[in-house]
């Protein structure tokens, strides 16, 4: 019998962690950084992003859950989940400034960090370790989107199920399991005899 780690509650990010995360930078850089974000707030259903438009802000997740998604014949197919901590970010807008392919939804009320991408580019030419954060930042969302892309040629339904309660271990709490399976590339009836076979 397959043990599912303990489903936890949602918790605050505060944003000094958030950026200690991705690079751990001296005060100087880190107040620069956090002198350029502010807190806004966005209720459950918000369309964050619209797909075919150039976003000009990345978040970080203070408190939420967020998913992405985009459409294949109609249907809305859903290839990320975002949560505590987490960027929001078209990385074709952040690295091309072209137009994204995806629409970001918040699938709860949320409170997110906001840094306008312009006011970052800016910064990235100011403070070299800025820069280097910054840089470190892409190289973890390029490795994310690795993973995913051999997780799906690679592993099962079931492991990809499990990989996710692993990363996300309160999303069956959170997440409609409709946006689940569409996740995992699979049916609703097909994941609940997953859920099934695991409990």
């Amino acid at each position: 019998m397959i043990q599912i780690k303990k489903l936890l509650a949602p918790n605050y990010m505060e944003l000094d962690q958030i950026i200690d995360t991705i690079y751990p930078l001296a005060s100087a850089s880190k107040n620069l950084i956090k002198k350029s974000i502010v807190e806004t707030k966005f209720p459950k259903g918000h369309i964050l992003f619209r797909a075919n438009k150039i976003e000009k802000s990345i978040y970080f997740i203070k408190k939420g859950i967020a998913r992405a998604y985009a459409y294949s014949d109609e249907n809305e197919i859903t290839f990320w989940f975002g949560k505590e901590g987490d960027p929001i970010v078209s990385m074709q807008n952040y690295v091309n400034n072209k137009k994204g392919y995806e629409d970001v939804e918040l699938l709860e009320d949320c409170e997110l960090y906001e840094l306008k991408t312009e006011k970052l580019q800016q910064l990235f030419l100011e403070d070299i370790h800025i820069a280097n954060w910054g840089r470190k930042f892409s190289e973890f969302e390029l490795i994310k989107s690795e993973e995913r892309l051999i997780s799906l040629q690679f592993n099962t339904a079931t492991q990809r199920y499990l990989a996710l309660l692993e990363n996300y271990p309160s999303i069956i709490q959170r997440v409609q399991l409709t946006h689940i399976a569409s996740y995992l590339g699979i049916t609703q009836v097909s994941l609940s005899r997953i859920r099934a076979s695991i409990k």
